[in-house]
């Protein structure tokens, strides 16, 4: 299979498609590096997939919300939020319909708090909305297509990356595999958690 793996350069999209590359032709993309994408930037999903074609599956782990308080944080913050990790990657899925082959898949980033978290309100919104999306597009989609998302909780490496303790994390290992699952497995419209 051809896979495009979206946000290559993180932690995610790099043990993904690091994971990946055994078995399938993996074109990294990411805002930096050769192959160049923007999630919050419709142009340059176009681009991508004017640049790279004759693929299997699209795997997206670029998306990221931010953690803002409810009561201060801006109608902006808000927007941009919402922007970047939903509406982003609902764009992503426009375009790669139409440039996946027959029985392709899309697999997106959504993600999951163990329990409430202060500043967490708008990521719940996000990904609530992206798990909705999911589901319903599963039904909408042509040709055989499958989508899914992988709503991964804290990560022991980005944890340890910003300092904190890894232990109530999941090994990036581990939350690669859920994508792998994903992409090479039969679900459809399915939330997966790691």
């Amino acid at each position: 299979m051809k896979v495009l793996v979206i946000g290559a350069t993180g932690t995610i999209g790099g043990a993904v498609a690091s994971a990946l590359e055994g078995s399938h032709e993996v074109v990294r993309a990411a805002r930096g590096g050769p192959t160049r994408v923007d999630l919050e930037d419709p142009a340059s999903l176009d681009a991508l997939f004017g640049e790279v074609s004759d693929l299997d599956a699209v795997v997206c782990c670029a998306a990221s919300g931010p953690l803002v308080d409810l009561e201060t944080a801006s109608d902006d913050e808000i927007a941009a939020g919402v922007k970047g990790k939903l509406l982003g990657q609902v764009a992503l899925v426009q375009r790669a319909v139409r440039h996946l082959r027959d029985g392709g898949s899309v697999t997106l980033t959504g993600g999951t708090f163990s329990a409430p978290l202060a500043g967490g309100s708008l990521g719940a919104l996000i990904n609530a909305g992206l798990e909705g999306f999911v589901r319903n597009a599963a039904a909408e989609l042509p040709r055989g297509l499958r989508i899914n998302v992988v709503s991964p909780g804290w990560v022991k490496e980005t944890l340890e990356g910003m300092g904190a303790d890894g232990v109530d994390g999941t090994p990036v290992a581990e939350v690669a595999e859920a994508y792998v699952a994903a992409v090479e497995g039969a679900a459809q419209g399915r939330t997966m958690r790691p």
